[in-house]
């Protein structure tokens, strides 16, 4: 039967998916389940049944594996075994050493999240890191994962990253592009788009009732009146404008190297960043093994651990499950708030 938890709401599991079989996913999994009585809510992982024994046993990880044939049988047997929807691997995969031929099952593994979450079967979707580099040897044709679901909605472009971890909130204009690309693509639309999507998430996911934006200059010093760079002046400004027009508290442009020190961080509910490394950086500063990467704009609720597939310690039982348990809590706590503001109750 599906979960009572959180306040009451009858919720599915959440869908995680595999990843990159050579990386860290199937252990950081194993070891969420076995956190399940500090609050990590009931999922399901799509994976292959006899790798994630097999890894278990490899890392010393005592978990019972569990086959299941649907998520609501999944979160019945949560409590006492890692349940695991099932597909196959053409071979087996070895720690840290990614294999090309493995690609179709990582895909596969996000599509069957993606349908079970959009079904109504799953509460939400988490996904596993993936290898890019491995997906583009199979023909892979999307720079990540926010781009890949981005385009199975038939959203184009339009969906959002945020970065997220319990001190602060990120959301790069740009994201996975070559720096210098970043600066030439960076537009006030893109900039409002981002934070609009920003601002409706804040209240609807999140809770709060006036959001505060501040919005990252691109130079330093924010281009010192144009003496560093006009980009403020002629782009990022006029954004900040149509954004208070459109009533989204923004503020900025604001330099850079002083929005995010422990003061300056109580002033504002996110920031809006004008390229990757200008959010990612100080997110994982703050907070390297428990940041979050959530997609907006989606038609259901997906997130991710903030980092990669760490090959170099994948199959020792080393991995550290923070960021996925952290990504699985706030996926349960966004679904629940969509589902009570959906029955028009007060989101918590």
């Amino acid at each position: 039967m599906t979960r009572r938890r959180n306040g009451g709401d009858q919720i599915p599991a959440i869908a995680l998916t595999m990843g990159e079989p050579a990386g860290i996913g199937g252990e950081i999994a194993i070891k969420a389940w076995q956190r399940r009585e500090d609050g990590t809510p009931p999922f399901v992982l799509i994976d292959d049944p006899e790798r994630i024994r097999r890894l278990a046993h490899r890392t010393h990880l005592a978990a019972t594996i569990v086959t299941v044939e649907d998520p609501e049988q999944a979160s019945a047997v949560f409590s006492s075994s890692l349940p695991v929807l099932p597909l196959s691997l053409p071979a087996p995969v070895a720690p840290g050493r990614p294999d090309p031929k493995a690609a179709p099952a990582v895909i596969e593994a996000i599509d069957r999240a993606v349908a079970l979450t959009r079904a109504g079967l799953t509460a939400a979707l988490v996904t596993n890191p993936i290898h890019k580099a491995t997906l583009y040897e199979s023909g892979f044709g999307h720079p990540g994962h926010t781009e890949y679901l981005a385009a199975g909605a038939g959203l184009g472009e339009s969906a959002v990253m945020m970065l997220v971890c319990e001190s602060l909130r990120v959301v790069p204009v740009t994201v996975h592009l070559p720096l210098v690309q970043a600066v030439a693509d960076l537009s006030t639309d893109a900039i409002v788009h981002c934070a609009k999507a920003c601002a409706e998430s804040l209240s609807a996911d999140f809770g709060i009732a006036r959001p505060r934006l501040a919005v990252a200059g691109l130079n330093p010093h924010a281009g010192e009146d144009g003496a560093l760079g006009t980009e403020e002046i002629d782009i990022i400004a006029p954004a900040v404008e149509e954004l208070r027009a459109r009533g989204i508290g923004a503020t900025g442009p604001h330099p850079a190297d002083t929005l995010f020190h422990e003061h300056a961080r109580g002033d504002f509910d996110a920031a809006i960043c004008m390229y990757h490394d200008q959010a990612l950086i100080p997110l994982k500063t703050i907070d390297f093994a428990g940041g979050v990467n959530m997609t907006l704009g989606l038609p259901y609720v997906r997130t991710s651990p903030d980092h990669g597939t760490a090959f170099d310690i994948a199959g020792t039982g080393r991995a550290d499950p923070t960021s996925l348990i952290a990504a699985l809590r706030l996926a349960d706590t966004v679904a629940r708030n969509r589902n009570a503001a959906r029955r028009g109750r007060k989101v918590a």
